[in-house]
This record gives C-alpha cells, structure tokens and sequence, in this order.
C-alpha cells in the first residue's frame, strides 16, 4: 500500500509539474510580438535548411503554427520550392488523439480545421502508415536537452512519434530557445525526438 501510495504521489507531482510549465510556456510565447516570432522562424527556418537530414530528405512532414508556435510555414515553403515532398498532419474525425496525414502541393491547401489549425483537405489524406517521411518536424511547449517533448497533453505526436513511420525518419523538436530546458518529467512511452532546433541553437539529442 506504500509503495502504491507513493506511485500515485510522484505521478500526481508529475503532473502539477506539467501542469504549471505547460502555463508557463504557453504565457511566454503569447506575449511574443509579431516581429519577434517572424524573425524566430527565419533563423530555425535557417538551422533545420542546414541539417543533413533536411538536405537528403525526399519527404517532409511539417505543421501549421497557432497561438505563437514557432512557425515551421519557413521550412516547408522551401521544402516544396526544392522539390520536396510535404506532408502536414490532420486530426482524424471523431478520434481524439490521432492524426492522419495528407500531401500538399502549396500551404494554401490547408484550411483551419481542429483547434484551429490550418490542415489539408479531407480528401486527401490517409493513415499515417501509407507515408514514409524522411524528417519530421514537431511542435511543443518544451523540449529538455534528452529530446524529450512537452505537448498540450492530447497525446498526437505522442502516438504518431511511436508508430513504425517514425522509426526511420530523422525527427526535430522546433521552438524558441526559452522552450529549452534543463530536464522534462517522462514516462516509458516517452519518444525523444533526435534533435531540437530553436532560433539560437541546434542540439543533437543523445543517441
């Protein structure tokens, strides 16, 4: 009964902890300004478009930024420019928590769907596992210098990062570099992603 106790007591402060950073994170990037945020994503744009596994990919899977994320719009404008293959994500109906994928040709396709977010048309998407993307981009609220990944807790990426897909795809955390802390809370079906890019640095997770 301890032990059990105890358990929970961890798992409960765990989740406080979650709980404030996830309001902390969210308030700081908020009150970024319009300029800030542009100028953010030009220089990780500049970092991700200098990666090795950017340069090599055939297939790209990125996202459409909301409320302040840093905005990924950078990197797949130039991925389609370079003849790259774009994916972006759309939550599937009437499933919570998981995401199918469609391919654009321009970002014009997408359309704000859930929360908000702007996602490619019904139509033309599929289950994840009829892609192979190269490199994934992954937004978050945190990212820690493991890989590891703060979310808003609907558990997406959590479930799209454990698929086989993602297996062989070289996988990068975006955000602005207060998103970068020292070590995050995690639990077993927790996948680092291989590297973290913000507007100051990239850091190559451990292995």
């Amino acid at each position: 009964m301890k032990t059990l106790q105890h358990d929970q007591t961890i798992d409960t402060g765990k989740a406080l902890a979650k709980a404030a950073l996830r309001r902390d994170m969210s308030a700081r990037r908020a009150a970024l300004t319009p300029q800030a945020v542009a100028t953010a994503a030009r220089s990780a744009a500049q970092r991700v478009l200098a990666l090795p596994a950017y340069v090599q990919a055939r297939e790209i899977l990125a996202y459409m930024a909301v409320r302040n994320e840093l905005d990924a719009g950078v990197i797949a404008r130039q991925a389609l420019a370079d003849g790259k293959r774009l994916l972006l994500p759309r939550c599937r109906d009437g499933a919570p928590g998981l995401l199918d994928l469609g391919c654009v040709r321009c970002l014009s396709e997408a359309a704000p769907g859930s929360y908000g977010i702007p996602e490619p048309p019904r139509e033309a998407c599929l289950d994840p596992e009829a892609f192979s993307p190269d490199l994934i981009l992954v937004p978050g609220l945190a990212f820690d210098r493991r890989g590891v990944r703060l979310g808003f807790g609907g558990g997406y990426y959590d479930r799209l990062l454990a698929l086989p897909l993602a297996q062989n795809a070289f996988t990068v955390g975006l955000g602005y570099d207060f998103q970068l802390v020292a070590a995050l809370p995690s639990a077993p079906w927790d996948k680092p992603v291989n590297a973290v890019v913000t507007d100051r640095q990239t850091l190559l997770t451990p292995p």
